[in-house]
This record gives C-alpha cells, sequence and structure tokens, in this order.
C-alpha cells in the first residue's frame, strides 16, 4: 500500500498547498523574500493581482476577499483531488498476476529466472538494481522487456536478487558482485558454452560495469542502461545531501543490518517531493476501469513494493558514490581493485535516456565516455519510462534487441 512513505507525500503535498492562502497577503504588500532571480516575475504578479482586485473589487460586502475566497476554492479543490487520487489507488483491483518463469539457479534469497523457451534463442544476462524489485524488467504483460525479447529469439535470464536475509546483511558491493554475480554469470556462460551479453539497469548497470572489468573472457558485450557513474557531474550539493541522509540512519543500519524500504522511499522523494501531488491528482482523473489506470497501479505497486538496501551497501553507496563521488575519483573498490572503466573492453552500449531526473544524462554519459569504443544512445524518455512507456519499444527495446542480435 502506497505511496510510501505516506505521511511524507502527505506532509510535502498539503503543506505545499496550504502555504498558497497564507502567502497571499505577503505577495500582496511585497514583502516575501524574493530571489533576486524572480522579482520581476514577482512584481509582474502582484501588478496583475492588483488589476483582478480594481477590475472585481476587492473587499465584498462583508469585508471579504474575493480573491483569497478563489484561492482557498482552488486549494480545497487540490487536495480533494489529490487524497481521491491515492484512495482510488488503494482500492483500485489490479493485482499483478504474472507467472514468475523457471529458476535455473539460486543462492540465498536470489534467483536465476529464465524468460527463454527451453535451451534455445540468444541468452542475455539482466543485473537490475538492489534497491527495486527486479520485475520493472517484467512488469506486467503488456510492459515486459524479458518476454518481449523472448518472442524475438533471445534467451533472457534475470538476476532477481530477491529480499535480503540474514546472509545478505553481512553484504558488501564486493559480496554482490564478485560472489554472487560473478557465479551467475558461471551458471549461464556454463551452461551455453560461449561468453554471453550482461544489461545492467540503473545501479545494476554499475554492477555489470565492475564485472566487465573483471571478467572481460564470459561477456560477449555490455548494455548499460541508465546507469549513474558521475554522482556530481549536474549538482553536486544535492548529491552531498544524499550522502547526508545516512548518516541519522546510522545506529539503525548497525542494529537492523540494513536501510528500511521507507527510508529509501523517502530519499528518491528528495528528487521531487512533489511528485506524489502531481501523479495521483492525474490519477484521479482517470477512468478507473481504462488501460491507463492499470498501467498507473502496476508502475506504483512496484514502487511501493521495494527491499531494504543492505548496510554494507548503503554506506558504499550512499557515502561513497554519492558523497565522495569514489567512481569518478577511481576510489570505488571491488575485491580490493578500483573500478576502472577505462579497462572495459568488451563492445558497449550505453542507453541514456535523456529526461532522466534520478540518473541525471550528465552522469551517465560520464561512464560509456571514459569506456573504450562505447557507443551511446540518447532516447527521449525518461528513468522508468525506457522500460515500460509507451516509447520504450522503438526507443529502447529494439535497439537493445539490435545490438545483442549483433553482440551475442
Amino acid at each position: 500500500m502506497g505511496p510510501r512513505p505516506l505521511g511524507l507525500h502527505l506532509t510535502a503535498a498539503l503543506g505545499s498547498l496550504l502555504s498558497s492562502s497564507a502567502a497571499l497577503p505577503l505577495l500582496r504588500n511585497g514583502s516575501l523574500p524574493w530571489n533576486p532571480a524572480l522579482r520581476e516575475r514577482a512584481a509582474a504578479l502582484r501588478e496583475d493581482m492588483s488589476r483582478a482586485d480594481r477590475l472585481q473589487g476587492h473587499a465584498e460586502p462583508g469585508g471579504g476577499d474575493r480573491l483569497g475566497r478563489e484561492v482557498d476554492r482552488e486549494v480545497r479543490h487540490r487536495i480533494d483531488a489529490v487524497l481521491t487520487g491515492i484512495e482510488r489507488y488503494r482500492r483500485h483491483p489490479y493485482v499483478r498476476d504474472l507467472p514468475d518463469p523457471p529458476a535455473v539457479w539460486t543462492e540465498g534469497g536470489s534467483r536465476l529466472l529464465d524468460y527463454g523457451d527451453g535451451d534455445g534463442g540468444r541468452p542475455v544476462l539482466f543485473v537490475p538494481s538492489l534497491v527495486n524489485r527486479a520485475y520493472i524488467l517484467d512488469l506486467s504483460r503488456d510492459k515486459s522487456l524479458m518476454r518481449w525479447l523472448a518472442a524475438r529469439g533471445f534467451r533472457p535470464l534475470l538476476l532477481d536478487w530477491g529480499r535480503p536475509g540474514p546472509l545478505e546483511r553481512r553484504f558488501t558491493l564486493t559480496d554482490y558482485i564478485a560472489g554472487r554475480l560473478e557465479r551467475a554469470l558461471d551458471v549461464v556462460v556454463e551452461a551455453v558454452g560461449r561468453p554471453v551479453p550482461v544489461v545492467g539497469y540503473c545501479m545494476g548497470g554499475l554492477l555489470a560495469a565492475a564485472l566487465a572489468q573483471r571478467r572481460p573472457r564470459s561477456l560477449a558485450g555490455l548494455g548499460l542502461m541508465a546507469t549513474p557513474w558521475d554522482f556530481h557531474a549536474e549538482d553536486a550539493a544535492t548529491a552531498r545531501r544524499v550522502a547526508a541522509f545516512i548518516q541519522p540512519w546510522g545506529p539503525a543500519l548497525e542494529r537492523w543490518g540494513e536501510l528500511p524500504t521507507d527510508a529509501l522511499q523517502a530519499l528518491f522523494a528528495q528528487l521531487d517531493p512533489l511528485l506524489a501531488l502531481k501523479k495521483f491528482s492525474s490519477f484521479a482523473r482517470m477512468a478507473p476501469e481504462s488501460r491507463a489506470a492499470a498501467a498507473f497501479v502496476a508502475l506504483e505497486d512496484w514502487l511501493n513494493d521495494g527491499v531494504p538496501l543492505v548496510a554494507g551497501v548503503a554506506r558504499d553507496a550512499l557515502a561513497g558514490w554519492y558523497g565522495r563521488n569514489d567512481t569518478v575519483a577511481g576510489a570505488w573498490m571491488v575485491a580490493g581493485l578500483p573500478v576502472d572503466p577505462a579497462s572495459i573492453r568488451v563492445p558497449t552500449l550505453a542507453l541514456i535516456p535523456e529526461r532522466d531526473r534520478i540518473v541525471p544524462p550528465a552522469s551517465a554519459l560520464a561512464l560509456p565516455a571514459a569506456i573504450p569504443a562505447a557507443r551511446t544512445l540518447r532516447p527521449p524518455l525518461g528513468h522508468i519510462g525506457m522500460v515500460v512507456s509507451a516509447g520504450a519499444e522503438s526507443g529502447v527495446w529494439s535497439p537493445l534487441a539490435e545490438w545483442l542480435a549483433a553482440t551475442g
């Protein structure tokens, strides 16, 4: 049930909307401390308000404020819209009912899911992020990159990391990459008898890049989908704030061995604090029985079905990647060796969505720029839209399939 954490999203939405009535008299008298860059626009807005007051009559009978009442009415209307959207989402009948394909390998809480038809097809190993569920690549019957590729002669093998258990809570990124991921790769290579392409999505691309450096003879190619590298490329201050987010959670990390799902969701909410307000207000206007509403619920369910991030990885990712920018500094170590993209020699394709707000394009572009002879494509999509939107098939799936066919 979501959106998670519900209290945070409601506070952000209601706080923003209710501030409009409080700010109105301050705007009128010019006492708001405007950013200098907005001073001219603020003055123009005050003039428009004064003109409206003169045309409509500022004071109503009884001393009322007509513009103030209209603002108050609009605030209540928008609050009702977002609350209606959230309630309709929570009551929507859609439930994901796709059966999982066979697991050809398991270890701890992780599974290697085989979407191929028997042993046929070109094998491809997909590596998702550790902080979200793997089925974003198999979201629904209408939006499944895995099943789409399988229908076109490939054998997609998706590494489902699963939920961390007692074993994984002691893991670092080295355990995941030089341990579990390498063993999954070995299973695939041994089964097919040749190197295979490996495709990583988001954080999974970082894991796959480290794997490509460590195991070049086992990889036929490296695919990078919305994979960050330079975490300070567009906004170093924001990246450092993300890193600082882990500090209050220090005692909890030590005690629980993981960063809870709601803490991670709160971290992502910092990227756009009003996203819940916008998207649930929009959802309230959708016909509940429409395909668009079902697609919204399917994606929102996935977003709320997150997994905790084990303590060692949380420290490496938040403090190391976001805080110190270890990747660019050459200080990100896996099994005692720095991850150096310049040493990656396998054919590489980087798919970098131009509208990505989770992984800014400048951050992602830094990785293929450091890999010799890497090829880059920039579809006009967002971070999640590149795998589930209406434009995903033409903008990402098809170019990826063409590259895999030539590589694998």
